[in-house]
């Protein structure tokens, strides 16, 4: 199951439309799958302990869903642009992310 915390809820609800609707596409597909979704639909975040992006329309979106899974669940914890097209956004989204579930009480 793929939960989204509320600050990612927030982060995501401001994306165009189109773009939402890749992310809830994405969302989907990680749902289904599970663990086994691999490139190029989730990758992992290089310097970021534990922390995955899910990445919509294959990559070619230019936003990013940062989550990590949590016991059964996927929780997804910030919204970032594509690190090569706004490396500083991304950097600040990650340490987001990773304060957010860290915060995260299980």
């Amino acid at each position: 199951m793929v939960l989204y915390l509320p600050d990612a809820e927030r982060e995501r609800d401001a994306l165009p439309v189109a773009e939402r609707n890749a992310l809830y596409n994405a969302t989907a597909k990680l749902e289904a799958v599970g663990p086994m979704l691999g490139h190029p639909h989730t990758s992992a975040v290089q310097g970021a302990p534990s922390l995955r992006e899910l990445r919509p329309r294959a990559g070619r979106s230019p936003w990013r869903a940062l989550y990590r899974q949590v016991g059964d669940y996927f929780v997804i914890a910030a919204i970032a642009p594509e690190a090569r097209k706004d490396p500083p956004g991304f950097v600040r989204a990650c340490a987001a992310a990773v304060e957010r579930l860290d915060n995260l009480e299980v």
